[in-house]
């Protein structure tokens, strides 16, 4: 059987007469939804799959289509004649277009296969001319289509061979997303052999030396190396570099990228006609003096360096000179042109150099970008991407980025090799203030992109909405972190009476794949994040901002003036390090989900005016109502059916008021405030969203233990598929004795499954609760059958991506990245609480 290799991403275009089997090729070897068929378009925008005066219509589809996939990444096959040169034309600059490799396969069995096969059927009954003329049209370009641009051409011209053969994806060269590292990814040596090798070793690599005391290897025990580019030219010993680094990629110890002097040196060593300066006549000079044989091994390694790498699943890229997002793991002479040299604005600057587009500064993709080319003092992050390249050649340091560590390590040069065109310590142009926010990261449409679930949308309409909330009563941004979720109900239960049902929950989970659940207490308080300083100092250092932190809502409002906020947290700091979480965790401070109790400590003018007030006018009136009708019954008049709704309602009046005032008590400035944290977010270089629901719960009860005044525990369950009853008795229990209800989550937290992320909680709530959120008559059987056709989608959906989008304001923070890329989460979780979904839910 003989294999085709397809690249995995690839434009696949199938040509053959009518009748040659494509379309059955298609099938039998690629996905329906990998498949563009000219005749389906046909059909989709005329209804008759044959009606060639749809043709023009059809391929617009057809090209829209495969416009899409490609962009997406996706391998996307034409099925349509394509016999004709110009229709071929249009699909290599779609290739071109999205920097994809286009493919080739012919089908050309004998002629009389294909007239038999359109004989048979009767919607090809067009006769053998058609045939005669796509066959004739065929042969005339195929030996011209490797020259049109099909980087492979594969022509299969026998029934035998066409049913035979078989399609091999194969992975591109630059798709190393199977290798997670760590790595040690090192800028542009320049020829600056001393200072690599010192590098090495300080790296923890032992670095191995032929015979001569050349070093030939560097070896670490657990890391590889990844060089970016630009070993040669300019410095004192461009072949001890190639040596070193070459033979590292021979031996599986490293990686290497070109660069535009790697490019440049290989043109040369061919004869090729190129201009001798930046340091190629000193690389040329010294190759000179190394063995033919050596110059031949250097040309071979240089002239398979391909463009970049995507490791990591798709988290880092290597190139030389940086790559936007769009191109990554995409193959073209576009993407290799930026790779070696960036983008350029077309203009020069005072020294003569060509002025570069900052494509780092409008970056927002996920995987970090990691690249040299343009030498800078310093390295510095820019949108998760940095450049490493800090002129060693030109007396500067070579360094080096540890990943995933994201740490930088550092060796001097130990002189000037070569006087640069621009001084490398020449002002650059000013950068902007990591801590200034700007009015266009949050208007318009935005798009975040996340770790943990893709690129969320933000719509220009939810920013508006955010942006009054945020500009007029939020605290200051400095302090503003992160905003919880929503959270989604339960499905609605099918027992009697009752809206929401633990079993709900614990289906809900099974069908994910997710057995293993805690049920935590729902606290009927205010959800609270609280921001705690080890010191008064912290504040300051960290955050630019006196103060000992915050305590704000999940709309980013403070819950207290200034005085009571830093006295709250002066005795929150003082629970926390008794408790030992600072000196544990080796942080200046601590972020935490919480509640804050009681709920009358925030909600007090809501409950005076919206709960109290309806209560206290049921109870004024329903009882004189029921007075009247009683009366009306002696009198003999019909008001039965009156009477026992309004009695009805006269109870459920006293349950509504009894609902909310559990949740109320006295406070007097912080006395009788209690705070309930269940989850510690964030603390200096670290997240937690990964770690056990148990692991934060312990913490919690350290705090509990250390202040038991002020922190109020949080009481949970675990449950298997073993134990639903369990859960569903302590459910039971704890709206019972009045209790709000529970939360029910994945034991380990944040869950990946196969159809993407866990929801994080499901919250179940009692029946007497529910009074609060749809009024004292829900119950009535006229309400309650309404109101059991909730639709959940929305909510759930609005759920999973405000927590994506929260988990990346966390690293973001915990990263220390700029304010601006924290505040573009923090905002887009507002943003996205404007969306029109009921807020009963």
């Amino acid at each position: 059987m003989t294999a085709i290799g397809v690249p995995a991403l690839s434009l696949v275009v199938l040509i053959g007469a009518s009748g040659s089997g494509k379309s059955t090729f298609a099938r039998k070897h690629f996905r329906g939804t990998e498949v563009i068929s000219s005749d389906v378009c046909r059909g989709l925008v005329s209804d008759d799959e044959n009606d060639q005066a749809a043709t023009k219509d059809a391929f617009a589809v057809l090209h829209f289509i495969a416009a899409k996939r490609l962009a997406a990444g996706r391998l996307t096959v034409i099925d349509a004649t394509n016999v004709q040169p110009e229709a071929r034309k249009e699909l290599i600059a779609l290739a071109r277009e999205h920097d994809v490799l286009p493919v080739a396969i012919v089908l050309d069995p004998p002629e009389q296969v294909c007239t038999a096969r359109n004989e048979q059927r009767p919607d090809r009954q067009f006769g053998q001319q058609v045939v005669v003329r796509q066959r004739s049209q065929l042969r005339r370009g195929l030996k011209s289509l490797k020259r049109e641009g099909f980087r492979s051409v594969h022509v299969l011209d026998s029934v035998e061979e066409i049913d035979a053969v078989s399609i091999e994806r194969t992975r591109l060269f630059n798709d190393l997303t199977d290798r997670t590292g760590p790595f040690d990814i090192v800028g542009d040596i320049h020829g600056c052999r001393a200072e690599l090798e010192e590098l090495l070793s300080s790296l923890g690599y032992a670095i191995t030396r032929d015979d001569f005391g050349r070093a030939v290897d560097a070896v670490h025990p657990a890391r590889r190396a990844i060089f970016v580019g630009d070993l040669v030219d300019r410095g004192p010993d461009t072949p001890g570099v190639l040596r070193l680094v070459m033979g590292m990629v021979a031996a599986g110890h490293a990686y290497c990228v070109t660069g535009n002097h790697e490019d440049k040196l290989l043109r040369s060593m061919r004869g090729k006609k190129v201009r001798i300066n930046h340091g190629l006549a000193e690389s040329l000079e010294q190759l000179g003096a190394e063995s033919e044989e050596f110059r031949a091994e250097v040309a071979t390694f240089m002239d398979g360096l391909i463009s970049h790498y995507v490791f990591d699943q798709g988290n880092l890229v290597v190139s030389h000179a940086g790559l936007v997002e769009r191109m990554h793991g995409r193959t073209s002479g576009r993407v290799r042109s930026f790779c070696l040299y960036g983008e350029t604005t077309g203009e020069t600057d005072e020294f003569g150099l060509p002025l570069r587009h900052p494509w780092a500064n409008e970056y927002r993709g996920r995987a970090m970008v990691v690249y040299g080319h343009t030498p800078t003092p310093e390295p510095e992050w820019i949108n998760n991407t940095i450049c490493l390249d800090t002129g060693c050649v030109f007396g500067g340091s070579l360094t080096a980025l540890r990943y995933p560590e994201r740490e930088l390590v550092q060796v001097a040069a130990a002189k000037q090799y070569y006087k640069p065109t621009k001084p490398l310590h020449v002002p650059a142009a000013p950068e902007r203030e990591p801590d200034v926010l700007d009015i266009t990261d949050v208007v318009g449409r935005r798009v975040i992109e996340t770790a943990t679930h893709g690129r969320i949308s933000v719509r220009a309409e939810q920013a508006g909405a955010a942006l009054e909330v945020m500009s007029r009563f939020a605290i200051d941004p400095r302090f503003l972190l992160y905003l919880p979720p929503t959270m989604s109900p339960v499905e609605t239960s099918p027992v009697p009476g009752l809206l929401e049902h633990p079993t709900q929950a614990f289906e809900t989970y099974k069908a994910q794949g997710v057995t293993e659940l805690v049920c935590e207490e729902k606290h009927m308080g205010s959800r609270a994040v609280v921001l705690l300083t080890r010191d008064d100092d912290v504040a300051e250092k960290r955050f630019g901002l006196a103060g000992r932190g915050a305590v704000h809502t999940r709309t980013g409002r403070s819950f207290f003036d200034a005085t009571l906020t830093d006295e709250l947290l002066l005795r929150l700091r003082v629970v926390a390090e008794e408790a030992g979480l600072f000196e544990e965790l080796d942080t200046s401070w601590l972020l935490f989900d919480a509640e804050l109790l009681p709920w009358s400590a925030k909600a007090g003018e809501l409950l005076r005016n919206q709960y109290a007030a309806v209560g206290a006018a049921a109870r004024s009136s329903l009882p004189a109502a029921t007075v009247a009708l009683e009366s009306a019954a002696a009198a003999g008049l019909d008001v039965g059916d009156m009477l026992a709704r309004t009695r009805r309602r006269t109870v459920n009046a006293e349950l509504f008021s009894e609902a909310y005032r559990r949740y109320c008590w006295p406070t007097e400035g912080l006395e009788g405030v209690r705070v309930a944290p269940f989850q510690l977010l964030a603390s200096e270089g670290a997240t937690y969203a990964e770690k056990p629901h148990a692991w934060h719960l312990e913490l919690a009860d350290r705090m509990v233990a250390a202040g038991p005044v002020l922190v109020t525990p949080t009481r949970r369950l675990y449950v298997d598929l073993e134990s639903w009853d369990a859960g569903v008795a302590w459910w039971e229990a704890l709206t019972g004795a009045g209790g709000e209800g529970m939360v029910v989550k994945p034991a380990a937290n944040l869950v990946r499954t196969p159809k993407g992320l866990a929801q994080p909680g499901l919250k179940v709530r009692g029946q007497e609760y529910l009074r609060l959120i749809y009024g004292p008559d829900y119950t009535e059987p006229e309400n309650f059958s309404r109101l059991r056709d909730r639709k959940l989608g929305h909510k759930r959906s609005l759920a999973l991506r405000e927590y994506a989008v929260g988990l990346e304001s966390l690293e973001r923070a915990a990263r220390g990245e700029p304010l601006w890329r924290i505040h573009e989460c923090v905002f887009a979780v507002l943003a996205l609480e404007s969306e029109p979904v009921d807020p009963r839910l």
